[in-house]
Parts: C-alpha cells; sequence; structure tokens
C-alpha cells in the first residue's frame, strides 16, 4: 500500500499528495508532462475543496436570513436550499476538508452574510440586514449538522 491519504478515505489529501510525489519521482523519459499533470491532479482536489467552501457560504446565507428575516412564516425554499447543499457536502467533505472549512470560518462566513445581506434587501428587509452579525454565530457542526435551522 502506498505511504499518504488514500484515495477512499480523503480524495482532497490524497490529489495533493499524489502530486507532490509526482513532483519528487525521478523520471528518465522526457516525454512524460511531469509537472502539468501533477498541477491537474492538484487543481482536481482544488475544485473539491472550492465545491464545499460554496455549499458551506451557500448555508450560512440562507441560515442567517431564518435567524433575521421578519417573515412571519419560514422561507421553506431556504430550508431546501440548506438541506440540498448539506446532501452535497455529506458525499464532498473529507476530515481533511472540513479541517479547511473549520480554519477558513471566518472568510466563508464572510462570503455567506454578504448573500444574506443581499437576499434581505432583495425582499424589502433592510432593517434585517443591517442587523446581521459581524462574526459568524454558527459552529461548523451547526452547519453541516441535518435539520438544525435556527430559530428566531
Amino acid at each position: 500500500m502506498p505511504d499518504g491519504p488514500r484515495y477512499a478515505d480523503d480524495f482532497y489529501a490524497w490529489t495533493q499528495h499524489q502530486a507532490m510525489v509526482l513532483r519528487t519521482m525521478a523520471v528518465a523519459d522526457n516525454r512524460f508532462d511531469r509537472d502539468n499533470l501533477a498541477e491537474e491532479i492538484e487543481a482536481l482536489g482544488r475544485s473539491e475543496r472550492d465545491a464545499v467552501r460554496s455549499q458551506i457560504r451557500r448555508i450560512i446565507g440562507h441560515l442567517l436570513k431564518l435567524a433575521y428575516s421578519p417573515a412571519p412564516q419560514p422561507r421553506y425554499d431556504w430550508m431546501a436550499s440548506i438541506a440540498e447543499a448539506r446532501d452535497t457536502l455529506e458525499d464532498q467533505i473529507t476530515p481533511t476538508l472540513r479541517r479547511d472549512a473549520e480554519a477558513m470560518l471566518a472568510k466563508l462566513y464572510e462570503g455567506g452574510r454578504n448573500r444574506a445581506e443581499l437576499g434581505l434587501r432583495g425582499y424589502g428587509e433592510a432593517d434585517a440586514a443591517g442587523a446581521l452579525p459581524g462574526e459568524c454565530p454558527f459552529t461548523i457542526d451547526e452547519i453541516l449538522r441535518s435539520g438544525c435551522i435556527p430559530s428566531r
């Protein structure tokens, strides 16, 4: 068995490790495009990481709208979007990508907050948009946990 992360266990970590291994391998045949192949493998991992980050920003935006919108009834389309994003994350997130999300939570929150603010203003809810917290009120566990919806 090769050293490093396993493909089936942590795809993102596997891509980054395999790219590093490729770059350090001795290559006798100059027809082998080692550097570009390594870059493409890394790019696959970055694409997976970026997709996870995007889903987390999406969830944060909708959680904020649900928590701060003065609408008398919950907005079920936001809940459905959260459920869909969580289902997608369940298939994509790995231990390495979860640690990345935890480390990037402040930045991801900023993006999600911006989306929520625009959405609330689009519904004519400027007061709610102005009341959104400056720091993330949600933990990664709350963001990822199925059924976790804030109450007003």
